[in-house]
């Protein structure tokens, strides 16, 4: 991706926390003579790989699966996105603007046992969980046997090492000071949850 000087994020730490924040992923790989593209959510286990490595599955009636043990991955993750007005900065004559995050990486794809595949589903529904509390965390136990057997053969499966992992951090790193208080008075204004997330984001990127 288009990744001018200010907006350029490296660090694993804050790409592999957006990761989890977002949690849910746009993937693409190279498919007779195209592109196809899948969504899905992904459990992120950040010390397998030099990048981490991406855990998901897909129903084995989506056609990105074949031939997918082996293939190559690109992988997008979109964070919080806003619209920015230029009514909001002091300098005048600026134009409007899109903030947002994203994270994008590549990998090769290998296809999880049974065993793993159980595990992922565990995995997945506990992280998720988590962030209903204080309530009584589901368990992937509560499902009949005979139903998870079901539920297993319906679904590939897949861990994706990550070889190249990128950000862009795109939060008004790149205007006067007046304008990004402008900008977080007009977000903070604007009350949804996507512009409380940005403004959030924008905090803490200029934070020490």
């Amino acid at each position: 991706m288009y990744r001018p000087a200010a907006f350029v994020v490296d660090d694993f730490v804050r790409l592999h926390a957006a990761i989890r924040e977002r949690s849910f992923a746009t993937l693409a790989r190279a498919m007779n003579g195209g592109i196809a593209f899948a969504y899905a959510p992904v459990v992120l286990d950040e010390k397998v790989g030099p990048c981490g490595a991406l855990r998901l599955h897909f129903s084995t009636n989506n056609s990105i699966v074949e031939g997918a043990d082996g293939a190559q991955f690109h992988v997008s993750l979109l964070g919080p996105d806003a619209y920015v007005s230029p009514d909001w900065y002091e300098t005048p004559g600026m134009v409007p603007t899109w903030n947002y995050i994203t994270v994008e990486g590549q990998g090769i794809a290998r296809k999880l046992s049974s065993d793993a595949l159980r595990q992922l589903l565990a995995d997945l529904s506990a992280e998720q969980e988590t962030r209903l509390l204080p309530k009584k965390a589901w368990t992937i136990e509560k499902v009949p046997e005979q139903k998870m057997k079901l539920l297993l053969g319906a679904i590939v499966g897949f861990e994706i090492r990550l070889d190249r992992l990128a950000g862009k951090f795109k939060l008004s790193q790149n205007i006067k000071p007046e304008d990004f208080e402008g900008t977080l008075r007009g977000l903070d204004a604007r009350g949804d949850a996507a512009s409380v997330a940005v403004a959030a984001a924008m905090r803490k990127a200029i934070a020490p």
